[in-house]
């Protein structure tokens, strides 16, 4: 089966399609180091470069898949204009914002008339289901837009899953909604009975403290201020830093930090990671330190963000995958917070190729 992706970063979710038989033939992006990871990942797929608001960078995707026919569209747009992150935390503030990036969604559909796939995929945040964005001289909701443009051919299916139940170590909670010509079947992907942990998935991993290397590919520990190191040693797992009596976030006058609970957190070892976000290289950000290891006298170690293996795991990504060393670690870590599991999409897609 041939399918084109759209929004596509570097190309996370579409790391275990292959092997289900699913080859993404064109793939596009608007930012050109993220294009220049994904060709290096995918070198036979064409990657388009471009603003797909843009006529010229849509006629370049049809241009690509001249000789191909398209079964599968996938598209992935930016979920940060409905992050449930600081100020975006109110509905009633996402119904009022224009927020460019949460009308993307609706760019995927000249590409979708175009080449008429039998099954589409939309990923993004829950919160999607919740905004209303112009079209047709109204403001309606992706469900009513999506009925009123597709709904006479295909079949449309809106689900919210949480990626820990479909063997990915890491507490991810997303809409997937899939359309499919009426005629055709897409399976619901099947829940595992058993939710990986942090500790199967990474506590076999030697701990690592900040700026320190092991000979283990992809394990090596970021620098961190020695303040914060000093908090977050002094923090037990599964705490933030926040709370701490002493040693607890302050500014050099000694005044405390004020921020939210989950910043400078560790992580919980018996449970799935929390969301990987695009800030996953910074302690303060939303539950991002390593849960560490007791080391006695009131002291835990691994004070840090989890290395880039680590990452690559509770992303369902192999730990020793390479990565161009072009590219920072800071703007690879980013991309690949942006991503879906690949595991989590090759489940989905799974339910297709019975067909």
């Amino acid at each position: 089966m041939k399918a084109i992706s759209l929004f596509s970063c570097i190309g996370v979710a579409e790391y275990y399609l292959n092997s289900i038989g699913i080859d993404v033939v064109v793939a596009s992006d608007i930012d050109k180091r993220r294009c220049d990871v994904y060709k290096y990942l995918y070198p036979d797929t064409a990657i388009i470069c471009g603003d797909i608001r843009n006529n010229e960078t849509k006629k370049a995707i049809l241009n690509a898949i001249k000789g191909h026919k398209i079964d599968i569209v996938i598209s992935t747009p930016p979920c940060q204009g409905m992050s449930s992150a600081g100020k975006n935390r109110s509905y009633s503030s996402l119904s009022k914002r224009n927020d460019e990036r949460n009308h993307l969604i609706l760019e995927s559909f000249d590409i979708i008339n175009a080449v008429s796939p039998s099954y589409i995929l939309f990923e993004n945040v829950p919160r999607i289901l919740k905004i209303r964005l112009p079209y047709q001289n109204e403001y309606l909701t992706i469900e009513q837009i999506l009925d009123k443009r597709f709904g006479k051919d295909y079949n449309i299916k809106i689900d919210i899953l949480n990626c820990c139940h479909y063997d990915i170590p890491q507490n991810r909670e997303r809409c997937f909604i899939r359309l499919y010509k009426k005629g055709l079947i897409w399976e619901n992907p099947v829940e595992s009975e058993h939710i990986i942990t942090l500790r199967e998935a990474i506590g076999d991993l030697p701990s690592l403290e900040a700026g320190e290397y092991s000979d283990i590919k992809n394990h090596w520990a970021r620098q961190h201020p020695k303040e914060q190191i000093e908090w977050l040693h002094h923090t037990p797992e599964g705490c933030s830093a926040v709370t701490n009596p002493e040693h607890y976030p302050q500014k050099p006058s000694g005044e405390r930090i004020k921020c939210y609970a989950n910043c400078y957190k560790r992580m919980v070892w018996d449970a799935p990671a929390p969301t990987v976000t695009m800030r996953n290289e910074i302690m303060s950000s939303q539950d991002k330190v390593h849960p560490g290891r007791y080391l006695g006298n009131g002291l835990w170690s691994d004070a840090r963000v989890l290395t880039l293996r680590e990452l690559l795991i509770i992303m369902s990504l192999p730990g020793d995958l390479s990565l161009p060393s072009t590219i920072s670690d800071t703007a690879l870590r980013q991309f690949i917070g942006e991503g879906i599991p690949p595991l989590m999409l090759k489940k989905i897609m799974q339910g297709i190729c019975t067909n």
